[in-house]
């Protein structure tokens, strides 16, 4: 399996196979199991052995599959699956921070990253510092000897910028800090984080890995002692876990994501590149195009700009106007889902920060963050151009 490419082991990968040999995997929708003795059960609570299982929170057989499959397609260990993307960020960092422990991390990231790092851990006595993710100098200034974590989205919500993944986590493991990515916008298709120096890579698989939009979800990814020894402890006794049903649904959406997730970016190209040619907009953020501060890092870390861009109308107004008169794109505030979405960051996803703190980050009022579908470019681009000059 180690050979296979990654689209062959998104199919293939973490299949537990019933005595009837389906070819679909199972739904195993059972909260628990049983024993054929009591020393049976005694046995399993102090050590559970390959395919045993205790409790639906501890693990299951079709959440394990979907673990398996995840972490082989990312090139890690293990994997450990949560009820949501957010589930994932929190139990990555707070099963292993402790009062007194220092953690570093990017300035740029999703309103409910910022909560937990801010609000959450603070309040139990980690110490946070903050950098300008692209700036390594700015890391190296704040990493110290005694630096537990450091933490980044290896392309930030909403405004795209790039972390140099392999630099950061140089800086990280010389002081033996654990490197956290939330690579969510980078997607498992374009990623090699892991290989890349990343030590725990997060996802919410409620984006691109359901990709429609059905089943909240996320994924802890790392070695096998950091997922079983540290992550699962936490997780399985503070209820994080995912739901049976939504781990199937994750199985099956990693079966196709590769072909979703490349037409979904290959759109997000051809449109970025013809918003910013049309030059009517205030700007076009894409990680894909040459006018992208980190656009060489991107395509030597990814290969790809992915499926999300970034266009500023100017103003909260003008971004208002822009948004209601989109007829395919729809109002909501998810992404990597079949179905193109526009997000308005500033009173949405990030209207908890100050204004000085979207100043700080680049989030403009204008700033409209758009989610590339499988919908045909041209009929995306003709809206985007419709809604613009109706603006």
């Amino acid at each position: 399996m180690k050979t296979w490419k990654k689209r062959t082991k998104a199919v293939h990968s973490g299949i537990r196979r019933s005595q009837y040999n389906e070819v679909s995997e199972a739904i195993f929708l059972t909260q628990g199991f049983v024993y054929d003795t009591a020393e049976q059960a005694e046995a399993r609570f102090i050590q559970t052995g390959e395919d045993e299982f205790i409790y639906a929170r501890y693990g299951n057989p079709t959440v394990a599959m979907f673990e398996e499959r995840i972490a082989a397609l990312e090139g890690a260990e293990d994997g450990f699956a949560t009820a949501s993307g957010m589930a994932a960020v929190n139990g990555a960092l707070t099963s292993m921070l402790r009062a007194g422990d220092h953690v570093v991390s990017a300035r740029a990231l999703f309103g409910s990253c910022l909560y937990i790092l801010e609000e959450v851990l603070t309040r139990y006595g980690v110490d946070v510092t903050f950098v300008d993710g692209t700036d390594l100098a700015a890391w190296e200034a704040a990493i110290r000897p005694e630096t537990k974590a450091v933490f980044f989205e290896s392309i930030s919500n909403p405004t795209l910028e790039v972390i140099d993944i392999a630099s950061v986590s140089d800086l990280a493991r010389a002081v033996g800090a654990t490197v956290i990515v939330d690579n969510v916008f980078s997607t498992p298709v374009f990623s090699n984080a892991i290989a890349q120096g990343a030590d725990v890579v997060v996802y919410s698989a409620t984006k691109h890995i359901d990709g429609q939009g059905r089943a909240l979800g996320g994924i802890i990814l790392g070695k096998q002692d950091f997922i079983r020894g540290v992550v699962e402890p936490y997780m399985k006794h503070t209820g994080g876990a995912m739901s049976p049903f939504t781990a199937w649904l994750m199985v099956k959406g990693l079966e196709t994501m590769d072909l979703r997730v490349r037409a979904q970016a290959a759109s997000a190209q051809t449109i970025a590149q013809a918003l910013e040619a049309d030059g009517v907009l205030e700007q076009v953020v894409y990680p894909g195009l040459e006018s992208h501060p980190q656009h060489a890092l991107t395509q030597s870390q990814l290969g790809a700009g992915g499926t999300v861009l970034a266009i500023d109308a100017g103003s909260q107004e003008a971004a208002f106007k822009l948004l209601n008169a989109l007829e395919i794109f729809v109002i909501s505030n998810n992404l990597g889902d079949a179905k193109s979405i526009a997000t308005h960051p500033t009173t949405t996803t990030h209207q908890r920060l100050t204004d000085e703190t979207r100043a700080a980050l680049g989030i403009t009022p204008g700033l409209i963050r758009l989610s590339i579908g499988l919908e045909d470019a041209d009929d995306l681009l003709d809206d985007l151009r419709t809604a613009i000059s109706a603006v």
